[in-house]
Parts: C-alpha cells; structure tokens; sequence
C-alpha cells in the first residue's frame, strides 16, 4: 500500500519521496487503527538528507535511532548494539554487530528463525545478503510429498449421513419478485 502511494507520490512530484514520506505514510495509518492493524517495523533508506532509520510500532509511534530492533529477539540483538556499537563504524564491523545481535536473538528465542540476513543500504543502492550465516544446520531432508499409508492413523469413529436425508430438493420454475 505504502510502495504504491510513493510511487504515485514519485510520478506526480518527478522525484524519489523521502524516507520520512514513508515513514509518515506508515505511521499515519497504523495510527488511524490504533493496533487493530498491526505492524512492527524497521524501516531504513538513503535520500537527499543521508542515511535513515526508524522504528514503527504497531500503534503508530517512531523513533529514530542509530541502531533498532523489533521482534521476538529484538531484546536480545538490543543488549549486543547497546554493548558493541560505537559511531563511525566501517561498513565490516557494522555488518559483524548487527549478524552478532541477530545470532543473539535466534540463539535465545525459539520465534526467530535459523540463518542471518543482511540488508546493507547506502547512496549507491540496496545490497541484500541473504543467508549470511546459517546458524543451525536441517538434520534431515522432508521427502516432498509426503505420503502416508494407509492404516497409519486409527479410525475411531465413521458417521456417514446421506444428504437426501437432510435437504430437501425441490425443482421448478422459480417465482418473481416483487420490486415495488
């Protein structure tokens, strides 16, 4: 929804919105349903200001830090920014603190997923880095489909009923309403 106002925002100006624009939008709206319509999310881009990185709740608020989090690990990935971070980092060290707080956050919540993914933005453009690392390797392969015998789950109870039995089904000509 919010890709497709910027969009329209960018054919009627003639130029790219600003982060902010997006914020805004996102903000804007999750506040109009204050929660009812949830998302909690990281939002980060580069436009003619610089660099940008804010934090939208489900209700609508932002912040604008140096470095955020959300989700079930967030509290976990938080304690290694809060402890590792400093500013001026190069684009290596910043990229080992944000793998090292999501492993933080996989490593001590069962909702956080398996692997780290990385999204680097800067002036130039969007650099994703899928599977960074793999943090916890499958022990086994799902056969694709999986097919089960017959007489593997018991069958316990068996009720058929006839539909003839329950509906009535009469054939004709159907009456006109009246539309006055």
């Amino acid at each position: 929804m919010v890709s497709g106002q910027l969009a329209l925002h960018r054919y009627a100006t003639g130029r790219n919105a600003r982060v902010i624009t997006a914020m805004t939008m996102f903000k804007q709206h999750l506040f109009k349903y204050q929660g009812h319509v949830g998302a909690a999310l990281v939002l980060g881009g580069y436009d003619i200001n610089g660099p940008h990185l804010f934090t939208i709740y489900p209700h609508g608020s932002t912040d604008s830090l140096p470095f955020a989090t959300m989700g079930s690990g967030s509290l976990n990935a938080m304690a290694m920014f809060e402890a590792y971070y400093k500013d001026d980092m190069t684009r290596q060290e910043a990229m080992e603190l944000v793998a090292r707080g999501i492993r933080s956050g996989v490593m001590n919540d069962l909702g956080s997923g398996s692997n780290v993914d990385l999204c680097v933005i800067t002036k130039d453009g969007v650099e994703y880095l899928r599977n960074y690392e793999y943090l916890q390797a499958k022990t086994y392969t799902r056969q694709f489909p999986v097919k089960y015998p017959p007489g593997t789950a018991t069958v316990l109870k068996q009720r058929i009923v006839s539909l003839k039995d329950v509906v009535e089904v009469t054939e004709g000509v159907p009456e006109e309403m009246d539309v006055s």
